[in-house]
């Protein structure tokens, strides 16, 4: 599983060490923020089921209803994170049309 630290954002609150990454087990993209105090258990979890968000776009769209943003993500994370996948699915990493999606994602629009 990989885990990375990226920034949450909400209407009222931010979160600048929630963790963006890969679960091969589960074939999903997963998104934590904003630990309980007591529990640690995150207020934010997206990515707890089988095939849940195949794409960091399928992610992205599922924070956005729930009221938080974690784009754009650097190109280097992007990267990273496209690379977990594929190295996970024993796909080659990084071909030119997948690095070309993830630059499209992390525009601002």
């Amino acid at each position: 599983m990989s885990r990375y630290t990226t920034t949450v954002t909400g209407k009222v609150r931010s979160d600048p060490d929630a963790v963006i990454g890969y679960d091969p087990p589960l074939r999903t993209y997963f998104l934590q923020a904003f630990p309980h105090e007591e529990t640690d258990e995150p207020g934010l979890w997206l990515g707890t089921h089988d095939r849940a968000f195949e794409t960091l776009e399928d992610l992205h769209r599922a924070a956005i209803s729930h009221g938080y943003d974690f784009m754009p993500l650097s190109p280097k994370l992007a990267a990273k994170l496209a690379d977990d996948k594929a190295a996970a699915s024993g796909r080659p990493v990084q071909n030119a049309i997948l690095g070309q999606v993830l630059k499209h994602l992390n525009q601002p629009k």
